[in-house]
Order: C-alpha cells, then structure tokens, then sequence
C-alpha cells in the first residue's frame, strides 16, 4: 500500500482532491496520485465509487490510471495547512488514514497533464475511439456526471493519451441508486463520438462486460476497500453489486436512448 510522504498541490473539483508523492517502500521510487479523501464535501461513499467503477472500467479493458488505497498518517496533515477541506467559510484537516488514490501519469514536474483539449488537438488523440467504450461504463454504473478525461502525452509518442478520471458520481454519488437520464454519462465534445457506426461500435466492451466474473468482483471488493468508506455497511455494498450484475443487460438499451436525445451525440450513427 502507498504510503503519502508530500502534499504537492491542491487539485480542482469538488471533491477538493490533493496531488501527493507516495511510496510503497522505504528505499522505492516516488508514485504521484491525486489524493480523495474520506471527509470530502461530496460523501465518504465516491471513495468506494472511484475504486470500484474504476477496477470495473480496467476489466472491460478502458484506459484508466492505477488506483491504489493510501495511507495518509496524521502527523504529516498536522504539518501541512494545505490538507484541509474547505466548507463553507470554515476549514477543517482531511481525515488521517485510509484514502483513495488515482495515480498521476508521472512526474508533475517533467509532465504536463490537460483536462480540456481543442478541437483540433482532440484530432490527435490516439484512443479517442474509447470514449465509446467508457460510455459503456458510464451507462451501466449510472454515473450522473459528465464524463471527465485527462490528456498527456506519453515518452516516444506523437499523439495524445487519454485516460479516464473521476469515477465518483458513478451509482449516483453518496446514494447508490440509479436515476438513469438519456444525457448522463456522455462527454461534452460530441467529437469523441465521431467512430460510432451504430450499436454495433460499443460490442467489444459490451461482450466484455457479459463476462466479468462477478463472484471473483464481490471478493476482489470486499478484500480491497477500507469498511470505513461506506460506513461498514456491508449489505448495503452487496445490494449494489447486485444492482449492478443485473443492469448488465440493459447498458445497450440505455446507449440507444442517448441516441434518441436532441443533443444526437453520435453524429456518424447510421
């Protein structure tokens, strides 16, 4: 397990996440994550939500970051002001312990990492055609955010990369429930979309997704994520996995009535 040795910097969002450098090992080398703590201003519960929808996107074989549980010990956020989360007009320290952890790329210092890209730009990225497949993900796990992605281009590579980030509005944020609507889920640049074909397009990640083995996902869950993030409710974490092994077989249902909306995000369906 990564152990946080550095605040970096605070990160955007409402999550109010902080970049730190972690080791796993004494004498091992930096990691660098984007840090979500359990006291967040959203709710304890998008810690569970990150880890595990972002496992369920690896599976399907979408490009997502590493994610790992983090320690964060309490004597290094009572010798950093910045690890605190602000609320209201007030501050209060993040919580010392267990946190979620979405590896950073690389180095912040030799990288550089875009959260928005022209039109021209997205042109050059070299997974684009993924963002069909997160919307698998995104559809099946309700997430009722906007998709969020990063760009970076990796060493001895033109192009860029993207990954998919921000996972924790997926099964509705804190209330594990799923209010499905046409427009959620979808990226704002319908140009992502432009490979869409039809429904046929989205086949590999929904074959994909038939065959996760779900009895090794309630395992994998109950062994990785710290009970404290779901306030060691264990049924109802088992009620969401339940939900979600059943809604595998509505995903293609939900993509054709994004389809339908007048936003029509899939230009090229025919």
């Amino acid at each position: 397990m990564p152990l946080a040795l550095e605040h970096v910097r605070r990160m955007r969002g409402g999550a109010q996440s902080h970049l730190m450098r972690c080791r796993r090992t004494a004498d091992g080398p930096d990691e660098y994550y984007v840090v979500k703590f359990q006291n967040n201003p959203q709710h304890p519960r998008v810690l569970v939500n990150e880890l595990l929808a972002t496992r369920l996107a690896a599976r399907i074989g979408l490009p997502t970051p590493q994610v790992a549980v983090i320690e964060v010990r309490k004597e290094l956020i009572d010798l950093t002001t910045e690890l605190a989360i602000q609320i209201g007009m007030g501050r209060v320290p993040c919580r010392p312990g267990f946190q979620f952890g979405s590896r950073y790329p690389g180095d912040p210092a030799l990288i550089t990492v875009h959260d928005f890209l022209p039109d021209d730009h997205l042109r050059d990225v070299e997974n684009l055609a993924d963002f069909a497949g997160m919307l698998v993900l995104d559809k099946w796990t309700c997430n009722t955010n906007g998709r969020q992605a990063i760009f970076f281009n990796e060493p001895g590579r033109s192009g860029f990369t993207a990954w998919m980030i921000d996972q924790g509005f997926c099964f509705n944020a804190g209330e594990w429930n799923f209010p499905d609507a046409p427009l959620r889920g979808l990226y704002a640049r319908h140009r992502v979309y432009e490979s869409v074909r039809g429904l046929h397009t989205f086949g590999p990640w929904l074959e994909r997704l038939e065959k996760i083995d779900w009895r090794h996902v309630f395992d994998e869950v109950q062994e990785e994520i710290p009970p404290e993030w779901y306030d060691c409710d264990q049924d109802a974490l088992f009620r969401l996995l339940d939900k979600l092994n059943t809604r595998r077989r509505i995903v293609p249902e939900l993509i054709e009535e994004a389809r339908k909306t007048y936003r029509q995000p899939f230009p090229n369906w025919t």
